[in-house]
């Protein structure tokens, strides 16, 4: 019996130590989120929206959207009383719909990623060089990146200093230009 007490205590012991002992020289960054709520990529994305070709395209998909849950609902009011070759014509609209905003959809998705890919490229010797002195600064002896993480106590997470010193750096570098 006194074994069977021994053992949960043990592991709480362990368990509530862990904390106190991992924090030390542990950190976690989210560098994805890092470098994407910098004002940099902000105003990467915002001049995203303003391409013409892109705001098209998400207009487009948003036009598309409308006319195929405008023909769903008529389809499913009236399906009684229309003829089966007027459904099926429906159901091949939905599904043309369907298949054209996906493209887009796709399109949009694909201009958004190079927009990151971009903000990445041109914020990385600064994210590396922030990163290295973070490191040095707070003595992380081990970082982690948090989408490898299920639970890390804020205390330990770098994000938000990075994209504040990210968006420092570009601020500092737009002075210098």
């Amino acid at each position: 019996m006194k074994k069977l007490l021994f053992v949960p205590l043990l592991i709480a012991s362990l368990l509530a130590a862990i904390p106190a002992f991992a924090a030390d020289g542990i950190a976690v960054i989210d560098m994805r989120n890092a470098v994407l709520a910098t004002q940099v990529a902000q105003d990467a994305f915002k001049a995203l929206e303003e391409e013409t070709e892109y705001a098209a395209n998400i207009e487009r998909a948003t036009l598309l959207q409308t006319e195929r849950q405008a023909i769903a609902e008529k389809l499913q009011k009236d399906a009684e009383t229309l003829s089966q070759e007027e459904i099926t014509d429906m159901q091949r609209d939905i599904q043309e719909k369907g298949k054209d905003i996906e493209f887009i959809v796709g399109k949009v998705q694909a201009k958004q990623s190079e927009t990151a890919d971009k903000v990445f490229r041109d914020l990385n010797p600064s994210l590396q060089k922030i990163l290295s002195e973070l490191i040095a600064a707070k003595e992380v002896k081990l970082l982690l990146g948090r989408e490898n993480i299920l639970f890390a106590d804020t205390a330990l997470d770098l994000t938000d200093d990075v994209t504040s010193m990210l968006d420092v750096a570009a601020a500092n570098g737009a002075d210098n230009n």
